[in-house]
This record gives C-alpha cells, structure tokens and sequence, in this order.
C-alpha cells in the first residue's frame, strides 16, 4: 500500500523518531510503513490519521 507519510512528516519538520514517539511505536515501524514493507493496523492507520488531521484514505493509496 502507498502513503503520503514521509510527505507528510517533511511537512511538520518531524523525523522519524518524532512520529514514532507521537504514535508510541519504534522508529523502525515508522520506516516500514513509509517504505510499503508493512501496512500498518486499522486502530494505527486511525492514530496516524488523527495526529494529522486527516481521513485515513488521505494518507494511504490503493496500489
């Protein structure tokens, strides 16, 4: 699955240890989802859509 989230975590100055620390998950698992090598669960596709205000179909795209 695509994503804007390095897109969107560029726009807010964050690195990834930022995100990961927001959303209580390790840096590495910021990375996987970024790279498409790990689809991240509902409740934490809601989290990531909740810290940036957005709807979760904003954020990750069908291939």
């Amino acid at each position: 699955m695509k994503n804007r989230l390095k897109i969107l975590r560029a726009e807010r100055d964050w690195n990834q240890s930022d995100l990961a620390a927001q959303l209580g998950i390790s840096r590495q698992s910021v990375n996987a989802i970024e790279t498409g090598k790990y689809d991240p669960s509902l409740p934490l596709a809601f989290r990531i859509a909740d810290l940036f205000g957005l709807k979760i179909e904003d954020i990750f795209l069908r291939d």
